[in-house]
Formats: structure tokens, C-alpha cells, sequence
């Protein structure tokens, strides 16, 4: 049975990081799989944020660009997504989630995700 479990939310002052890891369990993150962060803000819809692939190749939301970052533990089997500069508009619920895949992720992050956490929020205030 795989699990994905968020932590690393908070609250922030605009400008300042935070860190969230997703500790995988039931499937090897460095493994066939898409793993990728979403986020979700009441109201919204949800957003892919970032996402990396088996090679490690990476693609982000041009909203996050330049200030996030995705990275994976393969030893640890945890994906993390390290956010610095953050803004109000960051503010949501944050996902993990992975798909099985051999390819690349989904360049819209619209592929079929299965597996998904529970979230964990990040407030950030201005």
C-alpha cells in the first residue's frame, strides 16, 4: 500500500523559507515514478508546482521558478521542495503526489497522479 506523508508546513513572514519533505512508503521514489508537489488555496483550484521524473529531470510552475526547488532522497526515499522568497500568494495546501511513469513528468502536470498525501498548509503573511 503506498503512503505519502507531508510535513514541513507552517507559518511564514513574506520573504522567508520553509521546507517540505514527503516521506514515501509502498513505492521507491527513485523508482519509475513521477513525483510532484501540488497546492491547492481556498477558492482555487489546485496548481501543479514542481515535479521530477525517474532521470531527475525537473520542471516547475512559472510561478514558483527561481524560488523553489524540488529534490529527492533516494536513500531516505523522501521528496522534498524547498521554498525561499515566499509570497502571500504561495499560501495553500500542499500536496505530494506520484504517478507511475518511465517518461518524463507531464509538462502541465495534468498526467493521471495516483497516489497523493494528505497535504500539509503554509501560510504565509505579509
Amino acid at each position: 500500500q503506498v503512503q505519502l506523508v507531508e510535513s514541513g508546513g507552517g507559518s511564514v513572514q513574506a520573504g522567508g523559507s520553509l521546507r517540505l519533505s514527503c516521506a514515501a512508503s509502498g513505492l521507491y521514489i527513485y523508482g519509475p515514478y513521477c513525483m510532484g508537489w501540488f497546492r491547492q488555496a481556498p477558492g482555487k483550484e489546485r496548481e501543479g508546482v514542481a515535479a521530477i521524473d525517474k532521470t531527475g529531470s525537473i520542471r516547475y510552475a512559472d510561478s514558483v521558478k527561481g524560488r523553489f526547488t524540488i529534490s529527492k532522497d533516494n536513500a531516505k526515499n523522501i521528496l522534498y521542495l524547498q521554498m525561499n522568497s515566499l509570497q502571500s500568494e504561495d499560501s495553500a495546501m500542499y500536496y505530494c503526489a506520484a504517478y507511475l511513469s518511465w517518461g518524463p513528468c507531464s509538462r502541465d502536470f495534468q498526467s493521471p497522479y495516483k497516489y497523493w498525501g494528505q497535504g500539509t498548509q503554509v501560510t504565509v503573511s505579509s
